[in-house]
């Protein structure tokens, strides 16, 4: 029995523990199975996280009602002497949705795409905390913040002046927003399609609050992939009623996003630089350079 574990209970039940390489997090994972059968995810983190992984495994226990596909939280605490901290969850089997919805027929794409709205809806029913800043206030510190990053970071988009232009002209929008529980990641990288062909959904640990249509800032991923899957999201996400309001805050946060994603990517290399700049292109293409706010994959009436 490997010790960083020894003191979490039942782990002496294990036995098989594999680690797992996916994803940005810097938390280190595992896969688990124990001698009973159950299959379980452990993530652990260096002690200093120990208030940020408490809050986050508080939070995901807040969708313990709600009937998603979805690892669940089982126990949470400090191991390996004192040095880590621990949260074990449920371990959801499937194959990586990315590999696997661009191969479904495009019927089955839409309608994950509608399971994933469907999700998402559900999980942005759980109000913010109390204490939340206003929206228009943090998120016009966000776009600041982004925009003075990209201008001073050298590498230069083409067509960034209308992204700028297009956030400028509708930063009003974000007055008065409100605000809910979100899982901070919401894309295709985190999402997993079982052998049944159920959509579930992985990796809550950038979970925040805020306005919850801004989790379609990265729906570019999905997009990126199926327009059909993307359409599906949207429309399942308002049951097919999605107001006008939204797609103008849904490029602003894209917008934003774009911008933000130059920045952030610098420090993984050239390669994941011209990767956000790719995308960014591609964002540019379906806004027709941020002359229109409904993106050109978009499927209003997707018919069978």
């Amino acid at each position: 029995m490997n010790k960083t574990f020894s003191e979490i209970p039942d782990a002496c039940t294990w036995n098989i523990v594999e680690a797992v390489h996916k994803g940005w997090s810097k938390d280190k994972k595992y896969y688990i199975k124990a001698i009973d059968g159950r299959e379980l995810l452990l993530r652990m983190a260096d002690i200093s996280q120990y208030e940020n992984k408490k809050r986050e495994f508080e939070s995901v226990t807040k969708l313990d009602h709600i009937n998603i596909l979805m690892s669940r939280p089982i126990d949470f605490g400090i191991c390996n002497n004192g040095q880590s901290v621990y949260s074990l969850f449920t371990w959801v089997e499937g194959e990586d949705a990315i590999q696997v919805i661009p191969a479904l027929s495009a019927k089955e794409q839409y309608r994950l795409g509608v399971k994933a709205g469907e999700f998402l809806s559900k999980m942005h029913q759980i109000p913010a905390e109390n204490n939340q800043t206003p929206w228009a206030e943090y998120y016009n510190g966000k776009i600041n913040k982004y925009i003075t990053n990209y201008k001073a970071c050298g590498i230069h988009l083409e067509g960034a002046d209308k992204i700028i232009y297009y956030i400028e002209q509708n930063r009003y929008l974000l007055e008065n927003r409100f605000q809910s529980f979100q899982h901070g990641d919401y894309h295709v990288g985190n999402m997993i399609v079982t052998k049944s062909g159920e959509l579930g959904i992985i990796d809550f640990n950038r979970f925040d609050y805020g306005d919850p249509w801004e989790e379609f800032n990265r729906i570019t991923w999905c997009a990126g992939m199926s327009g059909i899957f993307a359409s599906g999201r949207i429309n399942g996400y308002f049951n097919n009623d999605v107001p006008d309001l939204f797609f103008r805050l849904m490029a602003l946060y894209i917008a934003s996003n774009q911008l933000s994603a130059i920045h952030w990517a610098i420090p993984f290399g050239k390669e994941e630089v011209d990767i956000m700049l790719e995308r960014a292109g591609d964002v540019l293409k379906w806004y027709d350079e941020f002359q229109t706010y409904i993106p050109d994959w978009y499927l209003p009436n997707y018919a069978e």
